[in-house]
């Protein structure tokens, strides 16, 4: 869990600073001095570990492969989002993830190609801190986590839930060696497709990435339509 949950600290931006124009939930962030102190050591890791190694797979990476990778990890999230929209009464959207995980899963030869998307099934992403959203279950405190980065208490039992469902990508290997290295595998990644989104964010860096990942899971429970180029480009969903 380690990799992946590093770069949750900027992994949230992507769809946030989509939905920054929309006023979210009241910012309840009752541990803030702690939450800063959290978050500067986990700012101090991905700056100093994970943003080198990032830009190295950048470089060495070719783009046909890195999006390939990207879409392996996204179609696995759709058995996931499928539950999770029948949990919410979206059957329609739900038969959608179904049929978007069959036809990558074979055509798409395993995910790596994105065949869905060309042929009407557009993705989408549901968990079950979305769920509990759904059903009236409200934010909680703002948190900032060692290695996991920010959450709200609602993600962070919806999180759990995810994992213990057996149907998130944490799932791919047999044992724990290999959950983690596929882990670490998809953190690179999504770290490496974020590097460029960091321009955008400017002012006081906690405050902005508060700020954005309270929007982005506020848009997400509400089905808010994020601007294609954020969705397209990084496809996060929050992970």
């Amino acid at each position: 869990m380690y990799f992946h949950s590093l770069v949750a600290l900027i992994g949230t931006v992507a769809i946030g600073l989509a939905a920054l124009p929309a006023q979210a939930e009241e910012e309840y962030d009752p541990f803030e001095k702690t939450n800063r102190k959290i978050f500067a050591f986990n700012d101090y890791l991905d700056r100093n570990f994970f943003v080198p190694v990032a830009r190295g797979y950048n470089a060495v990476t070719p783009v046909v492969v890195d999006t390939g990778i990207t879409n392996m990890y996204q179609n696995a999230l759709d058995p996931l989002t499928s539950a999770n929209d029948v949990a919410q009464l979206k059957f329609s959207r739900a038969a959608t993830a179904v049929g978007r995980f069959l036809v990558n899963s074979t055509v798409g030869f395993f995910g790596f190609f994105d065949v869905a998307t060309h042929i009407g099934l557009p993705k989408h992403r549901e968990d079950f801190g979305q769920t509990l959203g759904y059903w009236g279950v409200g934010n909680g405190p703002y948190l900032v986590l060692p290695f996991f980065g920010p959450r709200t208490l609602r993600h962070s039992v919806g999180h759990v839930g995810d994992y213990y469902t057996g149907l998130s990508y944490t799932y791919f290997g047999d044992n724990l060696g290999e959950d983690a290295a596929m882990l670490g595998l998809k953190a690179l990644d999504l770290r490496s497709d974020l590097i460029e989104s960091e321009q955008f964010i400017t002012g006081d860096r906690y405050l902005f990435i508060r700020s954005a990942y309270l929007q982005s899971r506020e848009y997400l429970v509400n089905d808010g339509q994020v601007q294609d180029e954020f969705e397209d480009e990084f496809g996060i969903f929050d992970e």
